[in-house]
Formats: C-alpha cells, sequence, structure tokens
C-alpha cells in the first residue's frame, strides 16, 4: 500500500539542526533503497512564511498569508512509500532523519 509521509517540524528547532542531518537523509534513502522499497522522494520545503492559504466562499476566494494551521510544527516537507502495511510505514517513519526534529504523518493514499 502507499502512503504519504508529512514531514512536521519546528521550523526554530529544524533551523539549529547539525549539518549531518542531509548525510543522515542520503544515509536513510540508500536504506530504503537496499530494502527494495518502492519510495518516491519529495521535497523540502520553503518556511511557512512563505505559505499561501486559500479559501472559498460561494464565489469569493480569499487569500491568507500564512499557513492553514497557526501551530508551533509546520509542514516542511514529504515523501511517497510503498510498503505492505501501516506497521511496515511506522518502521521506515520512525528511522527518517526528520522524526527527531518532529514528526511524521502517515497517511495512506486512495486506491480507487
Amino acid at each position: 500500500m502507499r502512503y504519504m509521509m508529512l514531514i512536521h517540524h519546528d521550523e526554530a528547532a529544524l533551523a539549529k539542526a547539525p549539518p549531518s542531518l542531509w548525510g543522515d537523509y542520503a544515509a536513510f534513502n540508500e536504506a530504503i533503497a537496499k530494502a527494495g522499497i518502492s519510495y518516491q522522494p519529495g521535497n523540502r520545503l520553503q518556511p511557512s512564511s512563505a505559505a499561501s492559504t486559500v479559501r472559498v466562499a460561494g464565489d469569493k476566494a480569499a487569500v491568507l498569508d500564512g499557513p492553514y494551521a497557526d501551530t508551533k510544527e509546520q509542514l516542511a516537507g514529504y515523501f511517497m512509500i510503498d510498503v505492505p502495511d501501516l506497521d511496515q510505514a511506522i518502521v521506515w517513519a520512525t528511522r527518517c532523519p526528520s522524526a527527531r526534529y518532529g514528526s511524521i504523518e502517515i497517511r495512506p493514499l486512495h486506491t480507487a
């Protein structure tokens, strides 16, 4: 089953992360490849200050500066993984280097 991993970070904590974090990501990506798991790397997102939120009511759109939710942890990136079940998705989420600086939300993709 395919799962999207949504990476949420406290942006201040991420700014203090050591440069080795990116090397840890390279090792994480290599481990996924060696395990033979179908993996689609995503992208790191720009800070929440660069976000815009659009809300439509009737025929009027409102565009707000900033993210959808004003919380300490913000959506910072994503990737997709294809594993047999949620338990395996959890295993890989715990190995993701970003889990040390925030949280990983696991969402199954619809299979229609």
